[in-house]
C-alpha cells in the first residue's frame, strides 16, 4: 500500500481546504479499481472517503472529465451518485476524492428503485446528441462531438474511431471491416428515433453500489446525450440486471418495441472498447453481432 508522499501531502491539503477536517487522514487499505487506477478508502476522524489515483500522463483529465459526469448526474435529482469532494493533480499524478459509500447486496426493491431512478435521468435531454466535451470510457478517450441524429454520431463518435484502432492493430481483418460499413448505411432504419437522453455510457454490473440503506448509485460515469437502449443494452453485456430493473424501468419509461433485438447493435461499441483493450476474446461476440445486421447472406 503506497502512496507518494507528494500526493498524500496535496491530499491531505485537499481534504483540510474543502472539509474542514484537521484530524490526519489515515490510508485505511486498498480497494480494487481496476488496471487503470489504484484506490483506497480514507478516514478523517469520522468522516470516510474514496480516493483514486492514476498517472495524469497516461490518462489527461480523466478525473476531470468524471468528475464533471458525476456532478452532472447529481444536478438532475434523479438517481445518486457519490459526492465530488475534490480533485486535482500532484506532480505527474491526478486523483480524485469521492465521498465513502458502503455497499451491501441489492434488494428486490433497491432494483426496482434503480430501474425508476435510472428512468428518470434518461428523461433528461439536450437539443443534440453528444456533449460539451469528451471523456473516456474505461482507459480510452471517446470523443462527444455534437451531431443532430443518434445514427451521425453513434458512427462517426462511437463505432468509427474503434473500428479504426481495431484495424491499425490487426485485430479486424478487411471482410470485417466491410460489415461495419455496410452497418453504418443501415443505421439510421434500425432503430426509432428518440430525443437524446443523458446516459450513464458505462453502465455494466460493476458500476452501480447498492447502498446499506437500500439506495441505488452509479459510479464511473462515461456520459454523453446519447440513445437511452445504450445504457440498457450495457446492462446485458456481461451477465444482466435482475429483471426487477428492466420491469421497473419499463413501468417508468417504456422501452420501444423491439428494444431486446437491438441490443446487439448498441452493444458493438463496448465490445470494440474491450477489444482494443483486452484482445482479440472478444471478437467472436462482436462478429456475432454484427451477424444480425449481415445482409448480405
Amino acid at each position: 500500500m503506497y502512496i507518494k508522499a507528494e500526493t498524500m501531502e496535496v491530499i491531505n491539503q485537499s481534504l483540510k481546504l474543502i472539509t474542514n477536517v484537521n484530524e490526519p487522514v489515515i490510508v485505511e487499505f486498498p480497494v480494487s479499481g481496476g488496471s487503470i487506477n489504484s484506490c483506497y478508502k480514507l478516514r478523517a476522524g469520522k468522516q470516510c472517503f474514496f480516493l483514486k489515483i492514476n498517472d495524469s500522463r497516461k490518462y489527461p483529465e480523466m478525473f476531470l472529465k468524471e468528475a464533471e459526469g458525476l456532478k452532472t448526474i447529481r444536478s438532475t435529482n434523479a438517481i445518486n451518485v457519490p459526492a465530488v469532494i475534490a480533485q486535482g493533480t500532484a506532480g505527474i499524478e491526478q486523483y480524485l476524492i469521492l465521498n465513502w459509500v458502503e455497499e451491501k447486496t441489492g434488494s428486490r426493491q433497491a432494483w426496482e428503485k434503480l430501474g425508476e431512478n435510472l428512468a428518470k435521468m434518461h428523461q433528461v435531454s439536450s437539443h443534440s446528441f453528444g456533449l460539451g466535451y469528451g471523456n473516456y470510457m474505461g482507459s480510452l478517450g471517446q470523443s462527444n462531438k455534437r451531431h443532430k441524429s443518434w445514427a451521425s454520431f453513434f458512427i462517426n463518435e462511437r463505432l468509427i474511431p474503434q473500428v479504426q484502432m481495431a484495424t491499425k492493430k490487426h485485430l479486424l481483418d478487411s471482410t470485417l471491416t466491410d460489415k461495419f460499413n455496410l452497418l453504418y448505411d443501415m443505421l439510421p432504419e434500425l432503430f426509432p428515433e428518440e430525443a437524446p437522453s443523458l446516459i450513464h455510457g458505462d453502465l455494466w454490473s460493476g458500476n452501480y453500489i447498492i447502498t446499506e440503506g437500500g439506495e441505488p448509485v452509479l459510479i464511473d460515469p462515461a456520459i454523453s446525450f446519447g440513445h437511452r437502449e445504450f445504457d440498457i443494452a450495457m446492462t446485458t453485456l456481461f451477465g444482466g440486471f435482475n429483471q426487477s430493473f428492466y420491469d421497473s424501468y419499463n413501468n417508468a419509461f417504456p422501452l420501444q418495441k423491439g428494444w431486446q433485438e437491438r441490443l446487439p447493435l448498441w452493444n458493438l461499441y463496448p465490445l470494440l472498447i474491450h477489444l482494443n483493450l483486452f484482445g482479440i476474446s472478444y471478437l467472436s461476440a462482436i462478429k456475432s453481432s454484427l451477424a444480425k445486421y449481415d445482409r448480405t447472406k
